[in-house]
């Protein structure tokens, strides 16, 4: 609330509920739902658990919300002790509301209304609404532990930071640097995401590790057999945010791999990627979605528009990528290229970026 400086006198917290109240109720609600571990949130009318309290509160309620020749229906739930149930309530209010705006037409529903006017009842008070926004779910936010996450800009990767956010995983993106392979635009468009994502964690630090990839890319390309590139590439990639994530104490690496969604990710080739990371576990969080899926979770998330935006695509993946790159070639390769001086030396020149 105070990062967006929107006004709020108290907060409260009382079994189950968090309680804030202010002002500006719906800007409020719409900020809340971008708070993980927040299911849902409800702009409300407090008043008293008195009947008549009740009924007055929710006929004017109903009168700004229930347009006419609308169907409706009365839910109530409480807590505490009451001289009425809360049947009672849904029969009174519903009463009261056809009384009062007789000339609406109006008509009940219960198994279908187009409007609902929702009563919670808590011992002495009562709150009454008609709009249920629904939030982000998930863990709050620090309720677990850090975690690395190879950023490219993408669709994929951008999801798989969110929802490991949403399980409660502060998350410190990297993002690996392929220039000359790429250009500027590609790592200005993977700054935006991130920034883009930091919105859905306020209060926790906005950096990302910006590491120089492209040298590591070019030795890969030009001494190395063509079609292992890319399998060469994703384990350097590895080896690097483990270095990360030892200086930032993270319990784990995430990546935006799916099962077969490129060469280098079939089941076979995964296995090959797992075994250069020796201390730290990979998450995929995306593994078994179809890129519908993903899609529809990057326009939920806001990061949609953002990864589509046009970028110099790498120009260093082989034109017949191997979809069953043998270990033991690979292993052989890289002690060829003495691929821990090359871990080292990007490490040492990371760059590390505020969003």
């Amino acid at each position: 609330m105070k990062h967006y400086e929107v006004p709020y006198q108290k907060i409260l917290r009382k079994r189950g509920r968090i309680y804030i109240k202010t002002k500006n109720p719906k800007e409020t609600a719409l900020k809340l739902t971008w708070i993980f571990g927040v299911s849902s949130v409800s702009p409300a009318i407090q008043t008293t658990s008195t009947m008549d309290k009740i009924l007055q509160t929710a006929v004017r309620l109903a009168d700004t919300t229930i347009e006419g020749e609308s169907s409706f229906a009365v839910r109530c739930r409480r807590i505490g002790k009451h001289p009425y149930s809360s049947m009672d309530v849904c029969k009174e209010v519903g009463k009261q509301i056809l009384k009062n705006l007789g000339n609406r037409n109006l008509r009940v529903d219960l198994k279908n209304p187009q409007f609902t006017i929702n009563i919670e009842v808590r011992d002495a008070d009562a709150y009454i609404f008609s709009e249920t926004l629904q939030g982000a779910g998930g863990f709050p936010l620090g309720s677990q532990s850090k975690v690395v996450c190879l950023l490219s800009g993408g669709i994929d990767s951008a999801v798989a930071c969110w929802l490991v956010m949403k399980r409660g995983c502060p998350i410190t993106p990297i993002y690996l640097d392929n220039a000359p392979f790429t250009d500027e635009t590609t790592t200005a468009k993977a700054l935006e995401v991130a920034k883009k994502l930091f919105e859905w964690s306020i209060g926790f630090p906005r950096k990302v590790y910006v590491v120089p990839h492209g040298k590591n890319l070019e030795n890969f390309v030009t001494k190395a057999p063509r079609k292992l590139t890319c399998i060469l590439c994703k384990r350097m990639m590895y080896r690097i945010a483990e270095k990360i994530a030892e200086i930032e104490k993270a319990e784990g690496i995430a990546t935006g791999e799916a099962i077969g969604e490129q060469a280098s990710q079939t089941l076979h080739n995964l296995r090959v990627l797992n075994e250069a990371a020796v201390k730290y576990p990979i998450h995929r969080p995306l593994l078994g979605f179809d890129k519908t899926e993903t899609e529809a979770l990057a326009r939920k998330i806001g990061t949609f528009e953002l990864s589509i935006r046009k970028a110099k695509h790498c120009s260093a993946p082989p034109y017949k990528p191997s979809t069953k790159a043998k270990l033991e070639i690979i292993k052989e390769t890289e002690k060829k290229l003495g691929i821990e001086r090359m871990v080292e030396e990007s490490v040492r020149a990371a760059k590390m970026v505020m969003v």
